[in-house]
């Protein structure tokens, strides 16, 4: 197995567009790790580059300590699974998955044997002489997966292989691709642009934008304190609601002014904001913003617009000051549209972010995976 180091990695095309802008990052030995962010962030052309299918323009990129920055893809000793899968449809599925030890110069009933081996671990045995065009997209993805694993190599890169798979098989596939992973212990990268699959999957993640990654942490991390209003925004089923707020006071002594509602600064906030008059936002998450039917001081009060039922739990969208602010409430619980409401960000799990720039307002903290999960002003 093998880490995996980029040192100042950069790639731009023809015409000035920069893909990958001088990204520094480490994942370690055996990691499963997610590039999670919005379409032409950069997060497939980084993995490409890992693979050896883009060259990188600068900066240096290491797999397992070995300097692979201008290698052939051959020569890195990496196996990736595209969106489409990729496969051979001249092929059945035994010459698929045996095709990268048919490179290899692998004999004949070696590799088949392998691919049996291979295809048995993913209950594939009985579709060997089929060929992609009479699978299903779950019995194709299989396949794919199959052909990666037979290769036996130091790193596996995913870029979005669940994305053409319906929900239910999407959810089945996660399982099954986290819990093989771990198996088989093989650093892995996998790309997408699917927050919940990023949170469900990744040991760690990366949240890229433009080209450049915004965060690195655990998805706890990176979930429960945003570094910036662009990952609070991204991260979630729901978006956070970000309510535009002034501080008042200084020091342990602010509270924030929403309006004419005062509202706490935020215990992850508290004691940092020193001056009055200052514009911030208040991002609560849905999770963890309390809706109540009854008059509660200190709280925002609206009127109930939208109900959305998420089977255990409804979304319930409240319009107040002109803006909608939302929260999650249990089965059974939902207020009915029109009736007045009280929103109150729970204090220990709200954030503060500077609206000059965007960034968290908390102490910094070391992460226990990443040192550099909380750069933050404080």
């Amino acid at each position: 197995m093998a880490s995996i180091e980029m040192q100042g990695l950069t790639k731009t095309y023809p015409g000035g567009v920069t893909a990958v802008d001088g990204l520094d990052l480490t994942i370690v030995d055996g990691e499963f790790f997610a590039l999670l962010g919005p379409s032409g962030c950069g997060k497939t052309t980084l993995l490409r580059t890992i693979a050896g299918l883009e060259q990188a323009t600068a900066g240096t990129l290491l797999l397992g300590g070995r300097d692979v920055t201008t290698a052939t893809p051959g020569k890195r000793d990496v196996a990736m699974v595209f969106q489409d899968y990729a496969l051979f449809p001249h092929m059945n599925v035994q010459d698929n998955i045996a095709y990268p030890l048919r490179i290899q110069k692998m004999a004949l009933g070696e590799r088949r044997a392998k691919a049996l081996e291979t295809a048995q671990g993913l209950g594939l045995e009985a579709l060997m002489g089929r060929r992609p065009g009479q699978l299903s997209g779950g019995q194709q993805q299989r396949v794919a997966l199959a052909r990666a694993i037979a290769y036996r190599p130091q790193v596996f890169l995913f870029d979005e292989p669940l994305s053409n798979l319906d929900a239910r098989l999407r959810l089945e596939a996660r399982t099954f691709l986290k819990r093989l992973q771990g198996e088989l212990g093989v650093t892995t990268v996998f790309v997408t642009h699917d927050q919940a699959e990023a949170l469900a999957m990744a040991d760690r993640m990366a949240v890229m934008e433009s080209g450049r990654i915004r965060q690195v942490g655990t998805p706890s991390d990176i979930f429960h304190r945003p570094i910036n209003v662009f990952v609070a925004n991204f991260i979630g089923s729901t978006p956070m609601n970000l309510l535009p707020t002034v501080v008042a006071g200084a020091g342990e002594g602010a509270h924030l002014m929403l309006g004419d509602v005062r509202l706490p600064v935020p215990a992850t906030a508290a004691g940092l904001l020193h001056d009055d008059g200052e514009e911030v936002l208040l991002g609560s998450r849905p999770e963890y913003t309390d809706l109540s039917i009854e008059e509660r001081p200190d709280s925002l009060s609206g009127k109930v617009v939208v109900v959305e039922n998420l089977g255990a739990t409804a979304l319930v969208s409240v319009e107040t000051g002109g803006q909608i602010v939302k929260a999650v409430v249990p089965e059974g619980e939902e207020p009915r549209i029109g009736e007045p409401a009280w929103m109150t960000p729970q204090h220990h799990r709200a954030l503060v972010y500077r609206q000059v720039d965007g960034l968290l307002v908390a102490r910094n903290r070391e992460s226990a995976n990443d040192t550099r999960t909380e750069s933050v002003t404080a």
